[in-house]
């Protein structure tokens, strides 16, 4: 029994965070996407792009300037922000822009609202048949918009997904290290999409989806994003991510920071695999397998992690072979405190700060479900300090 709870954690985390990938390599088309699309002569759908700002003043004038700056005709879109309950010069910079842009208006909110709460209500209020959903420190480039949009031409696309360039890396933390997990995501998205049009979850800083099939999460909802692309899957549309869809994003570099902001998607992430566990059966629908196989199998990861830590010293009480196996496990657990040492002393070495980095995200998946089964009031929150 205690060897085959070893084996069964080690094989499933093994096929999350290997097999599953390579498989995915070797089933992707030769073509970037199967899609019939949109070319810059056709007569574009008119687009929505809605955003909640909180205290954004840093970075609000580079976004709005990135849109105005973008290729796609200025009389088929709109721009629609609401500033929630901003205390810098968010407020400000909206009455400027707003006075320079016609295709430009906000909302002010008094009361701290959430991102969840505001969007909704922005997307209500949006005329568009696309909705571009992004956050302020996402910027774009001059084709951002038509890349999103142009997959839209095909009546079995509900959502479009970007693919995030992050900027500001160092080595003195951690930002490398989530780039690079956010590059291996994006890969992972972009073949999901390709080959069954099941892309699992956008990535949240910048996607586009049909507004007829954009549903409101729940109001105490944490990762809206994640929730409204599995809404999309559920509808019988595919969602699918686009490489030629550049946005530009500061990562941040802050171990704390990262570590809080992973705490909060993992509470979020573990209200949505409650809300869409009907999605993970049977397991052989592409859906299924991909939702199974992506992320339920990681959000578990770190109960699988102490399950094959506890049973491997079990095992290694009355077989030899475990020994070693167990002291291998003991040690890559502990290579974060050798890392925390050697950061004291200004020494960074990149393989450490991988170990590190899965650590501190298995980590928040644990304390993010604590949280969870404590229960979620509201999905107030402050935003990730970037490196700007």
């Amino acid at each position: 029994m205690v060897t085959a709870l070893f084996f069964t954690a080690l094989l499933l985390l093994i096929h999350s965070y290997v097999l599953y990938p390579a498989l995915l390599w070797l089933l992707k088309p030769k073509r970037k996407h199967p899609y019939s699309a949109f070319s810059s002569l056709d007569s574009l759908p008119f687009v929505s792009i809605i955003m909640a700002a909180h205290n954004e003043d840093m970075v609000l004038e580079q976004k709005i300037a990135s849109i105005m700056q973008t290729n796609y005709p200025h009389n088929n879109f709109e721009v629609i922000i609401g500033s929630d309950c901003s205390t810098d010069r968010t407020n400000e910079i909206l009455r400027k822009a707003s006075n320079a842009y016609p295709n430009l208006k906000f909302t002010i909110f008094s009361k701290r609202q959430g991102k969840v709460t505001i969007i909704n209500e922005l997307a209500n209020n949006a005329v568009g048949e696309v909705l571009i959903s992004t956050d302020a420190n996402v910027i774009f480039n001059e084709s951002t918009i038509f890349e999103l949009v142009k997959y839209f031409k095909d009546k079995t696309i509900g959502l479009v997904d970007s693919r995030m360039i992050n900027k500001g890396l160092k080595k003195t933390g951690i930002s490398i290290q989530e780039s690079t997990y956010i590059n291996q995501e994006i890969m992972i998205k972009h073949r999901e999409g390709a080959i069954w049009g099941a892309m699992i979850g956008p990535m949240g800083g910048c996607y586009a989806i049909r507004k007829e099939l954009y549903t409101s999460p729940p109001a105490n909802f944490l990762v809206d994003d994640f929730y409204i692309g599995m809404k999309v899957l559920e509808k019988g549309k595919k969602c699918i991510n686009n490489l030629n869809a550049l946005v530009v994003e500061d990562v941040s570099n802050s171990i704390y920071q990262e570590f809080k902001r992973k705490v909060r998607i993992a509470t979020g992430n573990f209200q949505n695999i409650k809300e869409f566990r009907h999605l993970l059966w049977p397991p052989y629908n592409p859906i299924a397998f991909a939702f199974l196989s992506h992320k339920a199998i990681r959000w578990f990861g770190p109960i699988l992690i102490l399950c094959i830590f506890t049973t491997s010293l079990i095992l290694s009480f009355g077989t030899i072979f475990f020994i070693p196996l167990a002291i291998t496990i003991l040690s890559i657990i502990l290579l974060p405190l050798i890392d925390i040492f050697l950061k004291i002393f200004n020494v960074h070495v990149l393989p450490l700060r991988f170990a590190t980095h899965f650590l501190i995200t298995n980590f928040a998946l644990l304390v993010g479900l604590i949280k969870y089964l404590k229960g979620v009031q509201n999905n107030v929150w402050q935003p990730t300090p970037r490196n700007q």
